[in-house]
């Protein structure tokens, strides 16, 4: 039997590792939902340069086991940059792009010690998510290609020709990736970016929708001291 659709959905912008601000952040989703029913899409990259990625993968793991029909989560560049580092033996691409952070966390040296869950959960992870009025993917989308034929490059890594493109999706794009130097989302007609760049010192946003508007109707913020 179908899960009834939720009252809320929040979308989670990118945590890298910023564990008390997500902490921070789910807090307040419950709290604007005041009892209500409702979805968490996380938009990827939940690991690398922040101070506690093992925590913030436990964290959401938790939250998919325990209500998987509410729980959305993406794959972000991040989290490819790893399952690439493990697979081919060379980690010197993702160690350089805060890789070495992750480690720390989980007290280990190298990729090949990280937990074969936590591991096998990321290979899990799916690319998009589409609600009907939302189409939620880490980087973004190419803006020459339907949504249903979107490359795995374009939604994990995509940045300048979509972020200028300003092409009608038929869904509102919500992605992240792109980390906001002013610590609020950038809304755009046909897209939404919430990587307001919280491993940065600035904040890590959820997006809120709720009945029939596609557009956000709020943002929630929360810092990670």
């Amino acid at each position: 039997m179908a899960a009834m659709e939720p009252a809320f959905t929040f979308a989670i912008g990118d945590i890298h590792g910023c564990h008390r601000a997500l902490l921070q952040s789910l807090k307040q989703c419950r709290d604007y939902a005041n009892g209500q029913s409702h979805r968490l899409v996380f938009i990827g990259d939940y690991i690398d340069r922040g101070p506690d990625s093992r925590s913030v993968i436990e964290a959401i793991r938790s939250l998919e086991h325990h209500d998987p029909d509410f729980v959305i989560c993406l794959m972000g560049n991040h989290e490819e940059m790893l399952l690439d580092a493990i697979d081919t033996g060379d980690p010197s691409h993702w160690l350089s792009n805060g890789g070495a952070a992750t480690l720390a966390s989980y007290g280990v040296r190298d990729p090949q010690e990280l937990p074969a869950g936590d591991v096998a959960w990321m290979r899990s992870l799916r690319l998009s998510y589409d609600d009907g009025k939302r189409f939620f993917a880490h980087a973004g989308v190419d803006p020459d290609l339907p949504l249903d034929r979107q490359p795995k490059e374009a939604l994990l890594w995509i940045r300048d020709r979509f972020h200028r493109s300003q092409a009608d999706y038929g869904r509102l794009i919500m992605h992240g990736h792109t980390p906001l130097d002013h610590a609020r989302p950038e809304i755009r007609p046909n897209r939404v970016n919430i990587d307001t760049a919280c491993v940065y010192g600035g904040v890590l946003t959820a997006a809120v929708f709720a009945d029939e508007a596609v557009a956000p109707v709020a943002f929630l913020s929360s810092r990670e001291w």
